[in-house]
């Protein structure tokens, strides 16, 4: 049969498989799982109740990060992940799961509120596109979805509970004693009491309304505060650290960030860091994506040490504790609330040049160098650049263990957001101290003694010296001596002296700070918080939820020239001065007061927090999710502690963002007695890339890929010659190909057969359109084995395979049963080609059990073509509820196996024996064989190692 002439091949084979026929048959079943209701996941309630074969199925919980719905829609690199996600759960329901999978939308964030900007049209008209578009588009790729529970985060049914939360956490406080979160009025209790001091030392009673709050503002888990931000002018907007480049400018936009200082919500992630770091242990995830998110929490053990200033002190946070006498400055950073405080009118007399910067006074000096510092961003800042800038604030601090006044600088490389956002600076033995030491003309004093014979004069040094595990030296003072101490002795010895005094004390600090959660933006959840006529936060009650976006007529906040840092947000929701001032009765007692909202927007990482559990129950308006349901899907059992999720799969981008701010949402929920699960995702898969190659032009500039001519190894555009590189596929780069062009020319299952083909799930790949055909003649060929391409008639046959057509179909069922669980789909698929293959070649009709079978093993990957050939084989039951197969052992193993016997050490016979065969007889039966027995030549045995099956060594005597 021609493959040249399509039109020749389709009147000689009517029946052929073609793209034609593939979307009609795909069309057709994807119409019938709808209506059938075929992928409805029971709950326990009510579902399973009723049906005690139901009840004894296992569960499995499996999800896809959530998507954002583009408006540029999908390209074939997008849906990898949902298409893997899909072969696993229909195996899992053909291996007698109870398979809950579905799929919503992240639909808050900042594109289509650009594009709101832009345009004038309403984000939700947009995103509403946006999603029936990619719904669309998934449809079509056969995804086994449970549609019944799917939603987007911008339903006001669902934000309704995304505020419900925040509520919940805004009137929470994190118990030390107990490790956990317990309810404000709990705390307020113990204040009431007199059984938890006030701080300040005065009674609760004593203070006003303002002062409890700011007093509770302390210790709510959700809290406002001055804070210093990222501020972006160009987009109006605060951005988290995550969302600034490491040149300090904004992932969207490319605007320039400046530091400033705002007023904004923030949630205490901090104290849940010694139990997100705990609890990685206990979670089956990738060690690279634990690695990240402990690096990201950084906890490090060391000592808080106040240095006096001025009737006050710094208190700085140092893992060397044991280096104090070898501190001969300070540092702190531009941002320090102390600076201004500390910050003289003049100079000191004798304060050099290089400390001044040429400016005439301390505060003018300070002013300069905090707009400078304000430019940069934190990456920038850490570089370990060899120009160390910074500037003498004019004061003196005096260092606690030997009394010696010391200049207390500001300089860029410390950073608010870590420790205090001071630092006692130890130049001999820290290499960015001392780079700073050397540019300021500073004191460089050795206290940790050098391994190499550079001595201890650290004035001659060219670097400092950096050890653990060293003596110390140059470090006694009149009532304490580290001299002579290796660095753990001296940091006890120190550390113990340091509480003793009441200047210092032993602590861990973390490299997590505070999430920031407040955006100036009007495309996101509003906050569900009032402030009355003195400024004190209330939240609203249930009752008033979902606060809903209000209509506006602008959607931009206000923006201003990129480079003016001297600015501050202008938010949209503050200019509907109807929605913003109200009066309400909140249920308090008080009765009707006049209230201001929020105008601040949630960021959008808020709704994807806690979306896995609105999955369970995603029509409850009565509770976040019910309790039954919850504890059936994500609750804690055997080989999983902390519950959550059974298979999590989406991009490694997201290690400490989401996935962090998640985890904390869910310990927040456990703790207050919402759900049972603290975690929410027990195994993670990042599965990889598919890339695509760009094609650039002279300029540097993409060029259609599709217009591309390859020549002698070259490539050309439009008669040019164009270089080609391997990167991501997207619009941009004029390299995207849509899964509806393949769907178009191979159909749906080809589609999903060759993106798990490409290669391991976890590996980027490159796409390479030409391929695809490779598993569209497969699907070709199964066809074939089922089908007369010109009758359309079944052609299998009701009779038993033989031994070795059985062997070859268990050998693929075990393989390809293993190679499933473990989401090894591209092997998979080679053991189902080696499978039909074998039966192709057999020239032979195909027995009527080999051809089910091999449908049943081919069902999660290509469902449409299963459920059709499924049915032309007269089943009239879905395949997707189908068992799948399960191989006999007896045909699994090789028939016989290769046996090499050695004589002597060289090789003298090769014996097919069984593998199954014992020591005892394969020993018989190779010292009978008859060249092994020519090759003996009469001589006795001294001795015989057998390793059966494969090996038989005899030594001649």
């Amino acid at each position: 049969m021609s493959e040249t002439n399509p039109a020749a091949a389709e009147v000689a084979a009517p029946h052929r498989y073609t793209a034609a026929v593939a979307a009609e048959i795909e069309a057709r079943w994807q119409d019938f799982w709808d209506a059938d209701g075929t992928y409805a996941a029971p709950n326990p309630k009510g579902d399973l109740a009723g049906d005690p074969g139901l009840a004894a199925k296992p569960k499995k919980y499996i999800m896809d990060m959530f998507p954002y719905p583009s408006g540029a829609g999908l390209h074939v690199g997008h849906p990898l992940g949902y298409i893997a996600t899909d072969v696993f759960a229909r195996f899992q329901r053909m291996t007698g799961h109870n398979v809950l999978h579905t799929l919503g939308f992240d639909a808050f964030g900042l594109p289509a509120e650009q594009h709101a900007v832009q345009t004038g049209e309403h984000p939700r008209v947009t995103t509403e596109a946006a999603i029936n578009n990619m719904k669309s588009q998934l449809r079509r790729l056969g995804l086994g979805h449970d549609k019944r529970r799917s939603f987007a985060t911008i339903d006001p049914e669902y934000y309704k509970w995304t505020q419900w939360i925040f509520v919940q956490i805004f009137n929470s406080w994190y118990d030390d004693e107990a490790e956990k979160a317990r309810p404000i009025s709990e705390l307020v209790a113990r204040f009431e009491s007199g059984e938890r001091a006030v701080p300040g030392g005065r009674s609760w009673d004593a203070l006003s309304a303002a002062e409890r709050a700011d007093v509770l503002g302390e210790y709510r888990l959700a809290y406002a505060s001055d804070a210093p931000v990222n501020w972006c002018p160009g987009l109006g907007t605060v951005l988290a650290n995550e969302e600034v480049t490491a040149d300090g400018r904004s992932e969207r936009g490319n605007f320039p960030v400046f530091k400033a200082k705002l007023r904004q919500w923030n949630m205490r992630i901090t104290a849940y860091a010694d139990r997100l770091l705990d609890d990685l242990n206990e979670l089956d995830w990738p060690e690279a994506i634990k690695l990240q998110q402990r690096n990201w929490i950084g906890r490090s053990e060391g000592a808080r040490v106040d240095f006096p200033v001025d009737g006050e002190a710094i208190t700085v946070f140092t893992t060397r504790q044991d280096t104090l006498f070898g501190a001969t400055y300070m540092v702190l950073a531009p941002e320090h609330p102390l600076v201004e405080k500390f910050t003289p009118a003049a100079w000191p007399e004798g304060t050099r040049d290089v400390w001044t910067g040429g400016h005439a006074t301390p505060a003018e000096a300070v002013a300069a160098y905090r707009a400078q510092a304000a430019s940069k961003s934190d990456v920038e800042r850490q570089a370990e650049a060899k120009d160390k800038t910074g500037v003498f604030t004019g004061a003196f601090a005096t260092n606690p263990v030997n009394g010696e006044q010391i200049p207390v600088f500001i300089a860029d490389y410390v950073l608010m957001g870590y420790g205090t956002g001071a630092i006692m600076a130890v130049p001999a033995h820290d290499t960015r101290d001392f780079a700073f030491a050397r540019a300021f003309e500073l004191p460089i004093r050795c206290v940790v003694e050098p391994s190499d014979d550079r001595g201890t004069d650290a004035s001659t040094w060219d670097d400092a010296f950096v050890s653990y595990d060293a003596k110390i030296v140059n470090s006694h003072g009149e009532d304490v001596s580290l001299d002579g101490l290796g660095v753990t002795d001296a940091k006890a010895r120190i550390t113990e002296w340091l509480q003793r005094k009441g200047i210092g004390e032993g602590t861990v600090n973390f490299r997590l700070r505070d999430w920031l959660f407040s955006r100036q933006r009007y495309w996101g959840e509003p906050f569900p918080i009032v402030y009355d006529e003195d400024g004190i936060a209330h939240s609203l009650p249930e009752s008033m939820l979902p606060l809903e976006l209000p209509e506006v007529e602008d959607y931009s906040p206000r923006t201003f020239d990129p480079d003016d840092a001297d600015t501050s947000p202008e938010t949209p929701l503050s200019r509907n001065q109807d929605w913003v001032d109200v009066t309400l009765d909140l249920g308090d007692g008080r009765g009707p007061r006049p209230y201001r909202r929020e105008t601040n927007t949630m960021p959008n990482w808020a709704g994807s927090c806690w979306y896995e559990l609105r999955y369970l129950d995603p029509h409850n308006s009565e509770k976040l999710v019910d309790p039954e349901i919850e504890q059936y899907w994500m609750g804690p059992r055997a080989g999983q502690p902390h519950g959550g999720v059974d298979l999590y799969v989406g991009g490694a981008e997201h290690a400490v963002l989401h996935l962090l701010y998640a985890r904390f949402w869910s310990k927040v929920l456990y703790d207050l007695g919402h759900i049972s699960s603290p975690e929410p995702f027990h195994k993670l898969y990042n599965q990889g890339m598919i890339q695509a190659f760009v094609y650039r032009d002279s300029r540097g500039f993409p060029v259609p890929a599709a217009e591309i001519e390859e020549r002698d190894g070259a490539f050309f555009h439009n008669g040019e010659q164009v270089k080609r590189e391997l990167g991501k596929m997207g619009k941009s780069l004029k390299n995207a190909v849509t899964p509806e062009a393949i769907c178009e020319e191979y159909g749906a299952d080809t589609l999903r057969l060759y993106e798990m083909a490409m290669g391991p799930l976890d590996v980027s790949r490159p796409w390479d359109t030409r391929a695809v055909v490779g598993q569209y003649r497969l699907l070709q060929r199964l066809w074939r084995n089922v089908v007369d391409e010109a009758t359309g008639e079944v052609t299998v046959v009701d009779t038993e395979p033989d031994e070795t057509t059985l062997r070859a179909l268990h050998k693929a069922i075990d393989g390809v049963r293993q190679d499933l669980e473990g989401l090894r789909f591209n092997t998979a698929i080679a053991k189902v080609t080696e499978l039909n293959n074998h039966l192709t070649k057999a020239g032979a009709a195909v027995p009527r059990p080999v051809a089910e079978s091999l449908v049943l093993l081919i069902a999660p990957l290509a469902p449409h073509i299963a459920e059709e050939l499924w049915r032309k084989l007269g089943h009239t039951d879905s395949v997707v509820h189908q068992d799948f197969p399960v191989a006999d052992p007896r045909y699994v193993v090789d028939e016989t196996v290769t046996c090499v016997v050695q004589v002597k050490g060289k090789v003298k016979a090769r014996l097919e024996v069984s593998p199954a065969i014992s020591d005892d007889e394969l020993e018989k039966v190779a010292l009978a064989d008859e060249k092994v027995v020519a090759a003996l030549d009469g001589a006795g045995i001294r001795k015989v190692i057998v390793r059966a099956p494969k090996l038989v060594n005899i030594v001649p005597a």
